[in-house]
Order: C-alpha cells, then sequence, then structure tokens
C-alpha cells in the first residue's frame, strides 16, 4: 500500500499542476474575451465562450488520464498506452467497469486516481458554472451594465 501512495501522490501533484494551469488558463482566456466584448447578448458569443472553456477544462482532464496512463504503462501493467489510456479513463471518471484490471500490486492506483479525478471533475465544473454565472449575470446587459 507504501509503494501505491508512493508512486501514486506524485502523479496526483502533476494533475493538481495541469488543472491549475489549465484553470488559469480558461480563466484568463474568458476575462480577456470579456474585457474585449463588453456587451454578451449575443447567444452565438455566449455559446462560443462556453463552448471554449468547456474544450479547455476537457483538454486538462485528458492530459491527467494520459498522466496516469503513461504511469500505468511504466509500471509494465498495459502493454501498449492505448489500453493504458481507456482504463486511465474509466478510474479517471469513476466509471469502473472492470473489464480491464490491474494487477493486485497496483490495483490501489485506481483508487486513487479515481479520487484525483473526481476532485478535478469537480474543479472543472465549478469553472463552468463560474463562467456560466458571469454570462447569465452579465449577458443580458446593456452597455452601461444596466438589465
Amino acid at each position: 500500500m507504501l509503494l501505491n501512495l508512493l508512486t501514486g501522490i506524485p502523479v496526483m501533484l502533476v494533475c493538481l499542476l495541469f488543472q491549475a494551469i489549465f484553470v488559469a488558463l480558461c480563466l484568463r482566456q474568458y476575462a480577456r474575451f470579456r474585457q474585449r466584448h463588453e456587451v454578451l447578448g449575443r447567444p452565438l458569443q455566449q455559446i462560443v465562450l462556453l463552448a471554449l472553456v468547456m474544450l479547455l477544462a476537457m483538454l486538462g482532464n485528458f492530459l491527467q488520464m494520459a498522466a496516469w496512463a503513461g504511469l500505468f504503462v511504466l509500471l509494465g501493467e498495459f502493454a501498449d498506452f492505448a489500453t493504458a489510456l481507456y482504463h486511465s479513463g474509466v478510474n479517471f471518471a469513476t466509471l469502473g467497469y472492470g473489464d480491464i484490471v490491474m494487477s493486485e500490486r497496483w490495483r490501489l492506483l485506481g483508487a486513487l486516481e479515481a479520487a484525483n479525478g473526481i476532485l478535478m471533475f469537480g474543479v472543472s465544473t465549478s469553472m463552468m458554472t463560474a463562467a456560466l454565472t458571469d454570462l447569465i449575470r452579465h449577458g443580458k446587459s446593456g452597455p452601461s451594465g444596466e438589465p
């Protein structure tokens, strides 16, 4: 168990770094877009902005799945990256299909990845909620900022 923790915690820290980078990138790009487009009343602008935030969030989550998959391949749990990535995605999204399992020695890493994934999806969801709330609050405003 200790070996699993010592192996998995550094990957979790890398994932936290990825998430922080993508959240900062999303929020920075969102703020820049909002500054350039004072009024976001047009539905197409709102859709594009939310889609970009979602895509960046998903890219960040996908990179985290890939980091875990890379670890699984390095540990010799899977012969190819595609299988490791599938297994990682199942863990990260907390689906738990069970069609592909890791060896008894490393299976606790799956639980660590699931804990990491549910936390990171929560952060992504909160970022999307913040963007959506901002659009609802400011999207119908006139140039003066009043409804």
